[in-house]
């Protein structure tokens, strides 16, 4: 359900309400009941809450025409919408947690995940910034592969949650020629043959050889040369004002971002509501919104649930993929 005090219960509700998505998958929400009741009055519709035995098994528990949900993450009652809440935060943390013990356990295929506030996780004394960092400890995965999709266009990230200088001490040869290749096998694993990858560079026009930076000729390049020796179809750098724009035209399979904004806002630009994040390199596959909690709107049954349609139902395509 992510946050109580964000959408997400409302996003959730929304998607597991649409009978488009019913007839794709089997949805189950993992949250608190009564949250989830407070959202569906939110939304101001008839929407019939299931909740479900709590050692679930599979989709024979679940009933047809109800929103399904497994309990977890109790909440008092008087929670407030729109605000850092640290019993919030570890609701939401708990639900996660919940979550990943039952994909581990093979009794869902995949995670479709909510917005969480990384304030209420601190507040809550939750040691992690974010859903990425949280899933990676509890599986015990070292450094995930976060990919973004928006219609044809995939982006991968070098760097996440860190500041733009640290980002940017960051690309080193070595860490973009592996990531090169994680990218290769993570779009190999969703049935893209010999993928074609262009990697951004990091400075204005690559930094026309030295002018402004040289990292695009002392490190990108080298690493995709490397790259390119062991046979995969590499490309760069390629100025990052650009290189968004003629892959999302069919021009690559994929672009290396090299920090957070860079691949966000060329994401973000082309469909907010519909770019989705896939996290490469956990037992499972997990999709995710690419919104945060809106507490500007939480609890007013204003927020659009296509992103949240949008990450169930690529989690839906590419489940089968990731089964081991």
């Amino acid at each position: 359900m992510g946050d109580p005090a964000g959408v997400g219960p409302e996003i959730a509700l929304a998607a597991a309400a649409d009978p488009g998505l019913a007839a794709t998958a089997h949805m189950l929400i993992v949250g608190c009941g009564h949250v989830l009741a407070r959202a569906a009055a939110c939304l101001q519709r008839d929407i019939a809450l299931h909740e479900t035995d709590p050692r679930f098994a599979g989709p024979d528990t679940l009933r047809e025409g109800a929103c399904n949900y497994l309990e977890c993450g109790s909440l008092p009652s008087s929670f407030a919408y729109g605000r850092v809440d640290a019993a919030c935060g570890r609701a939401a943390y708990d639900c996660i947690v919940k979550a990943v013990e039952l994909a581990r356990d093979g009794r869902v295929d995949a995670l479709a995940t909510t917005p969480i506030n990384k304030e209420a996780l601190k507040a809550a004394g939750i040691d992690h910034i974010g859903h990425t960092e949280i899933l990676a400890a509890l599986t015990k995965t070292r450094d995930p592969l976060t990919m973004f999709q928006v219609r044809e266009l995939r982006v991968f990230f070098l760097t996440r949650h860190m500041s733009l200088q640290e980002a940017c001490r960051s690309v080193t040869e070595e860490r973009v020629y592996q990531y090169i290749k994680r990218c290769g096998g993570a779009l190999a694993r969703l049935g893209i043959g010999k993928p074609r990858i262009a990697v951004a560079g990091l400075n204005p026009h690559c930094g026309e050889h030295g002018l402004f930076g040289d990292e695009e000729d002392a490190v990108i390049a080298p690493a995709v040369e490397r790259a390119r020796k062991e046979g995969f179809d590499a490309h760069g750098p390629k100025p990052a004002d650009s290189v968004f724009h003629f892959a999302l035209g069919g021009a690559w399979d994929c672009v290396l971002s090299l920090y957070h904004d860079q691949g966000h806002i060329a994401t973000k630009m082309v469909d907010f509501e519909r770019t989705i994040a896939l996290t490469h390199g956990l037992p499972f596959l997990r999709t995710s919104v690419d919104h945060g909690t809106a507490f500007d709107i939480a609890g007013t049954g204003k927020a659009g649930a296509a992103s949240m349609a949008e990450a169930i139902r690529l989690a839906a395509l590419y489940a089968h993929r990731f089964r081991k």
